[in-house]
């Protein structure tokens, strides 16, 4: 066999899918796994999708994106605060695009990246693609906050970006305002990026959300990720976009270039619309089901961090006595119902569920894991 990049040989697919397609394998077996909005993209997003093609934008749009799209963009960041110039927006095939975009362009082999973990898996998998390190830090014994005396013992010359997510993928926790006080004190004016993967912070449920790609100071060192699949139900088109400084800009418009030349142009003119779309209706659906969901899971004695945003609980379920890939596999074998294990996110000793799917569907899971429970007891 020929050798491949061996930077490569490491990976592994993610256990998300692994759960996710044993579950499908398993007759009968409800599912809590995947993030996805079990909602249809709104129409009016949809009819300028068709709009555009019949209208013949059917060509090359240009590799930074159209300027509709990149303006739509600037003027809905910049209307929350994040001020931002057209010039500033990079359009990407969704955030996993744009967080690709962002690591992989500023990581050179054996330089570091922290990540608040619990975290989503893809961080570690684009660092490792670039011959970079993760560094983990584990937020699980601070009420999955970060604190600035952690974060500076983790820091080292080696340290080039911090991945923030919050709204958190697995535990739905928003980092707090202290939290976010102890990042910039950490980081001000140092050579490290902060990158910023906001991909939930439109699906939270409470009066605010701290947010770090606010802070003008900071404003060299921050690279925000986006996704229009969370918030619009929009997960199979595949758009997102990432907003940084200009001199970065610069660099990351080739990389991406070179990766996908473009996103169809067709898609830019419905994300237009997106940003002219209110997600609250959906949002207020989410945010019934995590009432639900975690009034069900506190009756089975079971406790989680709160949830405030995003759709996922990050269930400690470590008082069973088995690795968490082994309590998954035996629900989704023995109880008919699949989550994702807290390994996945670097957590063991957690399952991660998530209520984006019907209340049905929701009921019946929590059903079946109520009744698996009480087989190990």
């Amino acid at each position: 066999m020929i050798p491949l990049n061996q930077n490569l040989s490491t990976l592994k697919r993610s256990a998300i899918r692994v759960y996710s397609n044993l579950a499908r394998e398993t007759q009968d077996c409800a599912m809590l796994t995947i993030g996805e909005p079990d909602f249809d993209t709104p129409e009016a997003i949809k009819a300028a999708a068709c709009a555009a093609l019949n209208a013949g934008q059917t060509h090359y749009a240009p590799n930074q994106g159209t300027l509709a799209l990149r303006k739509a963009v600037a003027e809905f960041e910049t209307a929350r605060g994040n001020e931002t110039a057209p010039d500033n927006v990079l359009i990407t095939i969704g955030a996993c695009h744009a967080l690709f975009t962002a690591l992989f362009g500023i990581l050179n082999p054996g330089e570091e990246v922290i990540v608040p973990t619990p975290g989503f898996g893809l961080y570690e998998t684009i660092a490792t693609i670039a011959g970079a390190k993760t560094v983990a830090l584990d937020v699980t014994k601070t009420g999955f906050q970060l604190t600035k005396e952690a974060l500076e013992a983790a820091i080292t010359p080696k340290t080039k970006a911090i991945v923030l997510n919050s709204p958190c993928n697995p535990t739905g926790v928003v980092f707090n305002e202290e939290s976010l006080a102890g990042i910039k004190e950490a980081v001000l004016g140092k050579p490290i990026f902060l990158i910023c993967d906001n991909v939930y912070n439109q699906l939270t449920y409470g009066e605010s959300c701290p947010d770090l790609s606010l802070d003008k100071d900071l404003k060299d060192q921050i690279i925000l990720c986006q996704s229009f699949s969370k918030p619009y139900a929009m997960t199979g088109w595949r758009v997102g976009y990432l907003t940084c400084p200009a001199y970065v800009m610069d660099r990351l418009l080739l990389l991406s270039a070179a990766e996908i030349t473009a996103v169809p142009t067709f898609l830019q003119e419905a994300a237009v619309t997106a940003l002219q779309t209110d997600p609250s209706p959906m949002r207020e659906v989410y945010a019934k089901r995590r009432e639900y969901v975690c009034t069900r899971l506190r009756e089975m004695g079971l406790t989680f961090p709160e949830p405030e945003g995003a759709f996922y609980v990050f269930v400690d379920i470590s008082k069973f006595g088995m690795d968490s890939a082994t309590f998954c596999t035996r629900m989704i074998t023995e109880g008919k119902v699949a989550a994702v294990p807290g390994s996945c996110f670097g957590a063991e000793g957690y399952l991660r569920l998530s209520y984006c799917y019907s209340d049905e569907e929701l009921k019946k899971g929590l059903d079946r894991m109520e009744a698996f429970l009480r087989t190990l007891q």
